[in-house]
Order: C-alpha cells, then structure tokens, then sequence
C-alpha cells in the first residue's frame, strides 16, 4: 500500500509542477521520450558533476512539500530525475560527511570527527581514484578538509584536484577564495560565484578528449545568512531568520538551474552525471528538518538530506528511490560506473548505487553505521583567513601562520589507541534503527531502537519489546565498530 502511495504522489507532484507526463525526461534541453534505461549510451565513461549544499534538510526543497520555499530548478530536477527520498549525510556536520564522498568511507577511520578536521594524506579521494582513471578534476567552493593553500598535503591539489577555486570553510557574497592556492577577491552572490568557476572549467574541457570531473560544493545556506534583496523580497512577511535562510536557498536553486542549462548549451547534458545533495541536516529556523533534530545530531533531522542524480544517457525516466542511501556511496558508485580503482583493498562503508539507476526497487545489501564521536570541531574562519592571505601575498610576504599548511595530518602514532565507543552511535537496517548512546557521566550505554518506516521522527521507542532485535543489531553494530576502529589507527595503510 505505501508503495502505491508513493507513486499516485509522484504523478501528483509531476502535474503540480507542470512536468511531462509520467514517465517522460524533460529539462532545460529538448528532448524526445526514450526507453527507460539508455545501456548503449551508457558505455562511455560520462562526466561527473558532484554538488553539494551546505546545511541544508531534507524538508528544505519545495519538491519535499515545504509551504514557503521557492526552489524551481531543484524541482524540475526532481521531477525529470532520480531523486532519493531516503538518502542520508555520513555525519551530522560538514567536514566528515565531505570527506565521506571523497573516500567512500566513514569519516571517523581516517580522524575527521567533527568540522574544521581534514582528510588524511594516506587515503584515496574520489579525485585522485578519477584522475588516474583519465579524469580532468575540478574543485570550486568549500572544502573544509585542510587547507587552501599552496603546499598543504590536504589542499584540494593534494586530493587529485587539477585545477581548485577553492575556500577553507563556508563563505559569503563578494568572498576571497584560493584558486590554486592564490587568493582572489570575487564580486557577487556566493553560490552564483562557485557555478560561475564551475562553468569555466567544465567549458575549456567539454570538447576535449577526457571527461572531466567536477566537485561543486556550495557555502549556502550556512549562517551567518547573507541573501540578496531580491530573494528577500520573495519571502516578506515572514520570521526574518527564516527569510534569510530560505532565500539563500533560492539564490542556491538558480545557481544550480544555470549549471544545469549550461550543460545543455554547451551538448554534454546526456552523458553528464549530475549528483546534488547536503552535508547534513537542516537548521532550526528552517521548521522542516525531515525528522527529530537538526543539524548536529544522527537522529533522522540531523542526517536526512535532499538528494538528486540526473544522468540522461543511462536513465532517462524519472525514478524515486526509497532504499536508505548514504554520502559515502558516492565513491563506490563512481567507481563501478568509470571503471576506476582505489588501488588496494581497504574498506568502503559505501556501496554501489548503480544498479538502482537500472532498477529503482533496488535494495541496500547491508546496514549502514553513525557515530558522533564526542569532539570538539577546529575553527577555520574562512573570510577572516583569505584576507590574511589576500594582504600577505599583496605585500609579497610567506604565509605567517604555518599551521593552517596542515603538515602533520598524515601523522597518526598512537594518537587514537585511547579511543572507545564513546559517544552517540547508530546501526540502520531498513526499517529498523538502533541508537547506542554512551552517558556522558559514564555507566552502561542506553539503547533506543525506531521503526522509521511507521516512525520517521523516531518517537517511539521499541528498544525494550524487541530485545533480539537489538541484540543482533547491537552485534552488527559492534562489528563495524571495531572495523572502524582499526582504519582510524592506520592499519588499512601497513603494507
């Protein structure tokens, strides 16, 4: 019954929102209607555009049934697209589920508990595994995975980035970010500035003989919420916090709607694949986070992101997905699709989402782990910091603050021996979700255990009637744990 009830609202929303009829891939582009899954074209290796948006929830689309969001050009994505409704950030903040989709991989086994903490130098990005592969790599807006600046192990270079336009952390109108480690003073609203970089690089190589990867991340809609007088006229009348971030979001949608026509313009639409999503759950002022929570916790409204594919060359009819996905299958997914190889046999927490592009009904084959690990994030002022840069470079001089070069971030030593299953932790085996919450005040961890399917808000707590249940996931749980365990203390890199 909720399977049929999900596609009588998938043809609702497709008439709400104008779009073809059921079944028919429209866009920007002209096109005609064609089989459902395009194998042929398929063979060749497509681009690859990954985007991201930083802060926003799931509920934070119009497509998602928010009242007061205008977000067209996501909307039409949806419409003609994949979109994943049940898709999830690897971490409920910025920095670790970045460096999720860059590794495939849960944060925490290579240290990047919370924000402002960077990749290591020893782990295989999706850049580095795409360039080998005969990639042409771009990275444009944040990065918030080390540092910017030219001669850090942990710059977007270092990760496999041909060329960057990059900034530290999140970043506003008229921002100064690093283009290959250079500081440049930008004029304009920040998302249309990050799809403007974007736009110049996938034009110099759309006509070349290798495909091109491009890793769009967005610093909207972080606070502090700097919107353009035009969006904010969209949205008077409303709590002035809330205008603020929605119209943000606005800006962010037709940035993203002029990437996308872009594609069109210059004839590389089909065999693009375009991939959007969040780092994290949505804020509070928001009122539509997607579930218990916000931004900071790995209760569903902390985790549950908007998420869309579109790649017409291999699916070319609109599909939702229901399966749980997460950041980190990514990675693998581009892996299987380009052929492309990490190199070694450490493993990914992610897994291959290509066979749901073929078939939508597709099923996860195995549970996917959280675990917030009681840390505090590192400071990276990005606005504060590229104007230090911007002045030491004017005046000629090296960088004052060595520090923010990142140079000890492949060391490891026994840093980690000391770490246990502290902190907040999950095990997500549709439709079942266990928590394992470790008191700060020590003492026996407290389980709670939520049928998301019946209780997406997790409010019922089902722990204490399902004992088995949670015993057989508390072990899965364990496992992963261990294994996670294993990879923070650099055991995946011995030779």
């Amino acid at each position: 019954m909720k399977k049929r009830a999900a596609k009588v609202s998938r043809r609702v929303f497709l008439e709400a929102t104008g779009a073809a009829a059921l079944g028919t891939f429209t866009s920007g582009c002209a096109r005609s209607v064609q089989p459902a899954f395009a194998g042929t074209q398929a063979e060749r290796r497509p681009n690859i555009i990954l985007a991201m948006a930083d802060d926003q929830g799931w509920g934070e689309m119009a497509y998602n049934g928010h009242p007061d969001l205008h977000t067209p050009h996501f909307d039409a994505m949806a419409a003609s697209g994949v979109r994943f409704d049940r898709f999830y950030s690897a971490a409920p903040v910025c920095s670790p589920t970045r460096g999720s989709v860059m590794t495939g991989r849960h944060p925490n086994r290579f240290g990047c508990f919370k924000w402002g903490y960077s990749l290591r130098p020893q782990e295989v990005s999706v850049g580095e595994a795409l360039k080998r592969a005969g990639y042409v790599t771009g990275h444009f807006g944040k990065w918030h995975l080390g540092s910017v600046l030219a001669g850090s192990p942990v710059n977007p270079g270092a990760a496999g980035f041909d060329e960057w336009f990059s900034a530290y952390n999140f970043f506003d109108n008229d921002a100064i970010l690093s283009r290959e480690g250079v500081a440049v003073q930008t004029q304009g609203e920040s998302s249309m500035v990050t799809v403007d970089a974007a736009i110049e690089f996938i034009s110099k190589h759309a006509g070349g003989g290798q495909p091109f990867l491009a890793v769009v991340w967005f610093g909207s809609p972080h606070r502090p919420h700097r919107a353009l007088a035009e969006d904010l006229e969209r949205y008077r009348g409303l709590d002035k916090k809330k205008a603020a971030l929605f119209a943000e979001v606005t800006a962010m949608d037709r940035a993203f709607g002029k990437l996308r026509d872009e594609l069109c313009a210059l004839g590389v639409h089909e065999n693009t694949l375009l991939w959007y999503c969040s780092d994290n759950g949505g804020l509070p002022e928001s009122g539509a986070t997607g579930g218990r929570e916000q931004k900071g916790s790995i209760y569903e409204g902390g985790l549950r992101v908007p998420a869309l594919l579109e790649w017409p060359a291999r699916r070319s009819r609109p599909a939702v997905v229901d399966t749980p996905c997460v950041t980190s299958d990514i990675m693998p997914t581009l892996l299987q699709i380009t052929g492309a190889s990490i190199g070694d046999n450490r493993p990914l927490d992610g897994v291959s989402l290509a066979p749901a592009l073929e078939n939508p009904d597709w099923k996860r084959p195995r549970g996917i782990g959280f675990w917030d690990y009681p840390i505090k994030g590192i400071g990276t002022p990005s606005d504060e910091w590229m104007k230090e840069l911007l002045a030491e470079q004017a005046a000629g001089q090296p960088v004052a603050d060595k520090s923010r070069l990142r140079l000890d971030a492949a060391e490891i030593g026994d840093r980690y021996k000391h770490v246990a299953f502290q902190g907040h932790a999950a095990w997500l085996e549709w439709p079942w979700k266990l928590h394992r919450i470790e008191p700060k005040e020590g003492g026996e961890p407290v389980f709670e255990l939520y049928n998301l399917a019946d209780d997406p808000r997790e409010a019922d707590n089902l722990a204490a009637n399902q004992p088995k249940r949670v015993a057989a996931m508390t072990k899965s749980l364990d496992r992963w744990h261990d294994s996670v365990l294993r990879s923070l203390n650099g055991k995946d890199y011995a030779r």
